[in-house]
Formats: C-alpha cells, sequence, structure tokens
C-alpha cells in the first residue's frame, strides 16, 4: 500500500508526469557515460597527456556550473516544464555542433560543444530533481527520487555500450607513442578518420532527443507546482544560507560527484595499466575495451545497488546508509590503491556499489522541507557539479607521475576519491544526527 501513496499527493496520481521526467534522467546518464571514455579517446585522437585530455571533463561540468543558477532563475519565472524543454533544446544543439567542431579538426571546438551540451542538461537536472521531490508527500520524497535516479544508470549503461562498440572499437589502434611517429599528413589523415567515428553517435542522440522535445512539448504536464508565492532572491538565499543541512549538502555533493567522475572516468586507466602488466601481448587499445567492460559491470552493479538502496529506505534512515556506504567505499579505495593485479579492479568495480544511493539521498535531504526555495536550492546542488571539473584533473595531474609517494601514478591517484569519500561520511553522520536530534525533539 505504501508504494501507491510514492507518486500522488492531494488525491493527484503523478505517475505520468514522473515518466515523463524519468526519460530525461536516463538522457543525461547517456550523456555522461559516453563521455567518460572520451578523455582517453581524445588524448589519443590529438596526442594529449591525460592531465590535457580532461579539459573534456572541466567543459563538461563547467557547463552544469555556469547555467545552474540561470536555470533555477528561469524555472522559477516560467515553469518546470519550460525547464525541461529549455534543457533539451541546448542538450541538441550541443551534439550537432559536434559536426562542425569535426569539420575544424581541431580539440577546442570539441570543448564549446561540450559546454553547450552541457547547460542543457544543468537545466534538465535543476529542473527534473525538484519536480520530483515534488510529486508526491514529503515523507518520501528521497525515496521518490532515489527511484527516478535509477534511470539514470540504465542511460549510462547506454552511453558506455556506445562508446566501447561505436567508438573505442572502430578507432585506430594506434597508441598516442605510435602516433607520435607518424608524417604530418599520416597523422592528419588518421585524426579525420577517428573524429567522424567519434561524432556519428552524438549526432544520433541530438535526433532522438529532439523527438523527445516535441513529446514533452505537447503533452500536458501539471503546472500546480509552479503556482506558489514568490519571495525575492535575497529572501530566499538568506534562508539557504542559515539552513546547515543545505549548506552541507552542497559541499557533500561537490565531492561525491568528484569522486564519482573519478573513479568511473580513471577506470580505463587503472584497468588498461593491470591488464597489460598481467598479459604483456596484449595492445593498448584491446586493454582499454576490456577495462571499458568492467566499467560496464560497474555501472550495472550501481543500477541494481540503486534499487535495492530505494528499497532499504523503508526501513534504514538516509543518513545511517549514507554513511555506511561512504565508509565501505573508502575501504575499497584502500584495496585500489594498494591491491595487487586484478584484486585492485575488483575493489574499483565495487565502489560503485557504494556510490549507487550518495547523489539523490544528498539531494534529496539537502532540499528536504524548503518548499518553493526548493527551486533556488536545486541550482547550488547541481552548481556543486563542478566537483566533476575541478577534482578530475589534479588526479589525472597524479595520474601523469611515473611515481607518487612511492606508488605508481594510476594506483595513488585514487587518494582523491578517498577523500572525497570522508568528507560524505561525515556528511551522512551529521545528517543521522541531526533525525536522532529531532526524533527526540
Amino acid at each position: 500500500m505504501k508504494e501507491q501513496h510514492l507518486l500522488k499527493k492531494d488525491g493527484v496520481s503523478y505517475v505520468l508526469p514522473f515518466l515523463l521526467v524519468v526519460s530525461c534522467f536516463a538522457l543525461w546518464g547517456f550523456a555522461n557515460d559516453i563521455t567518460n571514455p572520451m578523455v582517453k579517446a581524445f588524448s589519443k585522437i590529438f596526442r594529449m597527456s591525460v592531465m590535457e585530455g580532461t579539459l573534456v571533463q572541466v567543459a563538461f561540468y563547467g557547463g552544469y556550473f555556469v547555467m545552474a543558477f540561470p536555470a533555477a532563475l528561469f524555472i522559477r519565472r516560467y515553469s518546470y516544464k519550460a525547464g525541461v524543454l529549455m534543457g533539451l533544446a541546448l542538450y541538441a544543439a550541443g551534439c550537432f555542433l559536434f559536426f562542425p567542431a569535426r569539420l575544424s579538426g581541431n580539440y577546442y571546438p570539441f570543448l564549446i560543444a561540450y559546454f553547450i551540451l552541457t547547460c542543457g542538461l544543468s537545466f534538465l537536472e535543476t529542473s527534473c530533481n525538484p519536480f520530483v521531490l515534488s510529486m508526491g508527500e514529503e515523507s518520501t520524497a528521497t525515496r521518490r527520487l532515489n527511484l527516478a535516479q535509477s534511470f539514470n544508470p540504465i542511460g549510462s549503461l547506454g552511453g558506455m555500450f556506445v562508446a566501447m562498440i561505436f567508438i573505442q572499437a572502430r578507432l585506430y589502434p594506434l597508441s598516442a607513442d605510435e602516433r607520435a611517429l607518424l608524417s604530418p599528413s599520416e597523422f592528419e589523415s588518421m585524426k579525420m578518420a577517428d573524429l567522424h567515428i567519434l561524432i556519428q553517435p552524438y549526432l544520433f542522440i541530438g535526433i532522438v532527443i529532439a523527438l523527445i522535445f516535441l513529446a514533452i512539448r505537447f503533452l500536458p504536464i501539471p503546472r500546480h507546482h509552479d503556482a506558489e508565492g514568490r519571495d525575492d532572491l535575497r529572501s530566499s538565499f538568506c534562508r539557504l544560507l542559515r539552513i546547515p543541512r543545505y549548506r552541507e549538502g552542497v559541499v557533500a555533493q561537490f565531492f561525491y560527484v568528484g569522486a564519482q567522475i573519478m573513479c568511473w572516468t580513471f577506470i580505463i586507466q587503472y584497468g588498461t595499466k593491470v591488464l597489460m602488466q598481467l598479459h604483456p601481448d596484449m595492445s593498448e587499445q584491446a586493454a582499454e575495451i576490456l577495462s571499458q567492460r568492467y566499467n560496464i559491470v560497474a555501472m550495472v552493479l550501481f543500477c541494481v545497488s540503486r534499487f535495492i538502496c530505494t528499497f532499504l529506505l523503508r526501513y534504514i534512515s538516509a543518513g545511517r546508509l549514507l554513511t555506511s556506504f561512504a565508509i565501505a567505499a573508502i575501504g575499497l579505495l584502500f584495496g585500489v590503491i594498494f591491491g595487487k593485479g586484478m584484486i585492485g579492479l575488483y575493489c574499483l568495480v565495487g565502489v560503485s556499489v557504494c556510490m549507487s544511493l550518495m547523489f539523490p539521498t544528498i539531494y534529496g535531504e539537502s532540499l528536504r522541507g524548503l518548499g518553493n526555495d526548493a527551486k533556488l536550492a536545486s541550482a547550488g546542488l547541481i552548481m556543486s557539479i563542478l566537483g566533476g571539473s575541478v577534482l578530475p584533473p589534479l588526479q589525472a595531474w597524479i595520474i601523469d607521475q611515473e611515481n607518487f609517494l612511492g606508488l605508481s601514478g594510476v594506483s595513488a591517484s585514487f587518494i582523491v576519491p578517498m577523500f572525497c569519500f570522508l568528507v560524505i561520511a561525515v556528511y551522512g553522520m551529521r545528517t543521522m544526527l541531526r533525525s536522532r536530534m529531532k526524533a527526540v525533539s
């Protein structure tokens, strides 16, 4: 009986709007996880260092940061539906810009395309997350968002499969060092052929997004959420800054997104290193493709774990579950850093199980009880996705070092996400403490 009320409020059912919005969760999951392997792909195609390749992540998550606050103002002025449509329009535009970027043959136009694409994703996340929270009673809001976010990794799996089958497997197999030995004309010809392969999935998904835009545009979605009174921005900001739960949630989300992107982006570098050490005769491209398969396994575990966590939240407090999973992630990362051979790779795959509930749980707990202020507050939480832009270059810099603190650069680099999970564990404990104090009072 409880599940029947998960998508009901004041006697109104929100099943259809929920399903429409959930499709957007899958769409931005696709974008995130077709992009992570592109750090390695662009590094190879343009003969760059790993750190230069992470400019893809800087542009990608920088768009989230820049557009989150304007998106919140847009939603306050218009509606959740308008925010979703604007997000889809920018997402499609960014995808289509990959075509002129390929014609230029330069790296930086691709970064512009990624930036515009993720401005659209920022609109989508700023609109969809609080919209889902409002589609039922406040007591079930965190569970409802965990359920919606469970469809995000389904899109992510699609992005991973497309990256592996239609991009990585079709690129020229030469490593960056081997490409450095080519003549300028040979390198240019290979680069343009690889870029032609790389842009095809983005153009296809751009067409899909355009069709979804039209479907949502002409389907009715309730707007009563947008009819609430609007206070001036200064009053809203002042209220939000006085709420420790919200302030700490923004910080925790910053470090969580950084940890997630690092663990998923650099699993390919880590897996390639491990597999080539164990199989010296294996080519770099074969090791990369096999590493991407481990990345897909990690995402499957992430997806299954998120559904399980949605169920567990009926019986275990969000703070307790969040703390437990953050501590488990720290333990697994010890295995990644100091483990030998496949043990470290298995530990890195296992971290995805721990990450599954973190984003929606931090988001839901941070916005709990904020009412109409949730529209503006969601911008702060989406801006905190900047962690996915700021922290990966630090890890990439460590990877580029042959030796760091007596360890290989790749292994030692996972000290950075380990620190991130420590911050999340502290946030989880403080959330748990606040829940206990509220229960006592």
